[in-house]
């Protein structure tokens, strides 16, 4: 299946989820260039990133999305508009879920 992102309530409940193939890819690629979050992301188990990690993801994920393909700038972008969610309510996690 891959790797999917899903806004997680403290309670476990799922808010939005983003299903797409590239993840994985800009996973491995945020791997290759050492970032200290997205580049540690497990593909095989849950990768939980709460509200004040974001200020680290959010640039990140950004910096990615500059040199990236068309389909791996969507999936950025996906993944941004979960992260506004985590942003704007309160505990709210952005949770990396591993095949």
């Amino acid at each position: 299946m891959g790797i999917s992102v899903q806004v997680r309530t403290f309670t476990g409940a799922v808010e939005a989820t983003c299903v797409h193939p590239f993840i994985a890819d800009l996973c491995e690629r945020a791997a290759s260039q050492h970032l200290p979050l997205l580049g540690y992301v497990d593909p095989y188990d849950d990768t939980v990133f709460n509200r004040s990690q974001l200020r680290v993801l959010i640039p990140e994920l950004r910096s990615l999305a500059d040199g990236s393909a068309t389909e791996e700038a969507e999936v950025v972008h996906e993944i941004l508009a979960l992260a506004a969610q985590v942003e704007r309510k309160a505990h709210r996690y952005l949770v990396f879920n591993g095949d």
